[in-house]
C-alpha cells in the first residue's frame, strides 16, 4: 500500500483550509491595513538584528502557536503528494516564506515592528504542525477511521469541500468571547463598578433577528453537507454546545472577571430559540426549496448586519479584556470581517450546490 494517505482529490479540503488560514495570518499580521509608508528600513538589516532585540515571552508563544495549525494543514496538503520528509520540509518552507512576507510588509506599517525572531518562532510553529501532520498520516488506523467518519457523515464533491471550509470559517468567527452567542454586535461595556447597578438597555429585536438568521444559515448549510439531512438538529445542538464551551474558555482566559458571561444575553438566547424552531421546519422542505430559503436568509443577514444593526468597532470591545495586546484588537476585526463576508460566500456556495 502506498504511504500516501490521501489522494489529490481528498487533499482539496485541506488545501482550502490552508489557504484560508494563510489569509487569517495575513489579516492578523497586517490589520488595520492603513498608514502604509516607507520608513527607510531594509529587510536584510532586520534579519541581521540580534535575535533577542525584540523578544517578549508572550509574542514568542503566540507566534509559535499561531503557525502550528498552518503547519498542520499545509503538511497534510503536501502529504497527499510527497513522502514524510519532503512534506515536512515543504511545510516549513511555506511557513518561513509566509512569515517573511508578513515581516517584510510590516516594515511599511508604523504600528508594527518587523523581527527576525518572529520569523524563527513562526518557523518553529510550522515545523511542529508539519511533524504533527505526518505523524497523523503515518497511523493507518487513525486515517482510516477519519476517512470512514467523514464519508459516513458528509457528502462528497468539490462543492461540499467548499461548504466544509465555510463551516470552519464560521466557527473561527464565533469563538470570539467579545461577541454574544451567534451574534455580531461587540460587547462594549465601558466601565464596571462592583455593587453599582447598570441602567438596563432596551431589548434589541434586530440583534435577535440576526442571531436567528445566523443559525438558520448554518442549519441550511449543514443540510447540504450531511448525508442524512434530518440529523441537522442534533448536529446543531452539538455545534452550539462546542461553541459555548470554547467561548466560555476564551472568556475565562481573555475577559475581565465581571465580563465572563456577557456573551450570553437575552437577544442571543431568543434568537437561538427561534432559529432552532424554524430549522426543524426547514428540514421538512424539499432540498431545492431549503437552498433557496438559505439564499434569502444569507442576503437578509448581510443587509441587517451591515445596514440595520450597529455592530460597533473592534476597538470598542477592548474594554472587556484584561489583556490589551494588539493581537486581540486584530482578532476582533477579523471576527467582524468574517460576519461580513460569510453570507456572501454562502450565497456562492448555495448557487454551486443547487443542482447536486
Amino acid at each position: 500500500m502506498s504511504e500516501l494517505f490521501i489522494s489529490e482529490t481528498r487533499a482539496r479540503l485541506r488545501t482550502m483550509l490552508a489557504i484560508g488560514y494563510a489569509l487569517f495570518i495575513a489579516y492578523v499580521s497586517l490589520s488595520p491595513f492603513s498608514g502604509w509608508r516607507e520608513q527607510g528600513l531594509d529587510f536584510i538589516d532586520v534579519l541581521h538584528l540580534p535575535l533577542l532585540a525584540t523578544f517578549t515571552p508572550f509574542d514568542a508563544v503566540v507566534n509559535v502557536l499561531a503557525y502550528i495549525p498552518f503547519g498542520l494543514l499545509i503538511g497534510l496538503m503536501w502529504r497527499a503528494r510527497f513522502d514524510m520528509i519532503i512534506s515536512v520540509a515543504l511545510a516549513v518552507a511555506c511557513g518561513l516564506a509566509l512569515s517573511s512576507c508578513m515581516e517584510y510588509l510590516q516594515m511599511f506599517l508604523p504600528t508594527r515592528t518587523s523581527s527576525n525572531l518572529d520569523v524563527l518562532t513562526n518557523g518553529v510553529g510550522t515545523l511542529a504542525g508539519g511533524l504533527l501532520a505526518v505523524s497523523m498520516t503515518s497511523l493507518a488506523w487513525f486515517r482510516l477511521r477519519m476517512m470512514r467518519w467523514r464519508s459516513s457523515l458528509f457528502r462528497q464533491g468539490k462543492a461540499i469541500d467548499f461548504g466544509l471550509a465555510l463551516f470552519a470559517l464560521w466557527g473561527l468567527g464565533q469563538v470570539n468571547p467579545s461577541l454574544p452567542m451567534l451574534g455580531n454586535v461587540f460587547i462594549t461595556e465601558l466601565a464596571h463598578q462592583p455593587f453599582v447597578s447598570r441602567i438596563p438597555e432596551p431589548f434589541a429585536v434586530w440583534e435577535s433577528a440576526a442571531v436567528a438568521l445566523n443559525l438558520l444559515m448554518l442549519g441550511i448549510l449543514m443540510t447540504t453537507l450531511l448525508r442524512v439531512r434530518h440529523r441537522v438538529v442534533y448536529a446543531l445542538l452539538v455545534v452550539l454546545s462546542l461553541v459555548a464551551l470554547v467561548k466560555f474558555i476564551a472568556a475565562a482566559i481573555l475577559l475581565k472577571s465581571w465580563a465572563l458571561l456577557l456573551w450570553i444575553n437575552g437577544e442571543a438566547m431568543l434568537g437561538i430559540l427561534i432559529g432552532m424552531i424554524l430549522i426543524m421546519g426547514v428540514v421538512l422542505l424539499p432540498r431545492i426549496v431549503s437552498i433557496g430559503l438559505g439564499a434569502v436568509m444569507a442576503l437578509s443577514y448581510f443587509v441587517i448586519i451591515n445596514f440595520v444593526v450597529d455592530g460597533n468597532t473592534p476597538a470598542a470591545a477592548m474594554s472587556v479584556y484584561h489583556w490589551h495586546y494588539g493581537h486581540l484588537l486584530n482578532y476582533n476585526g477579523l471576527a467582524q470581517t468574517i460576519s461580513m463576508i460569510f453570507p456572501v460566500l454562502l450565497l456562492l456556495y448555495f448557487f454551486q450546490v443547487r443542482d447536486l
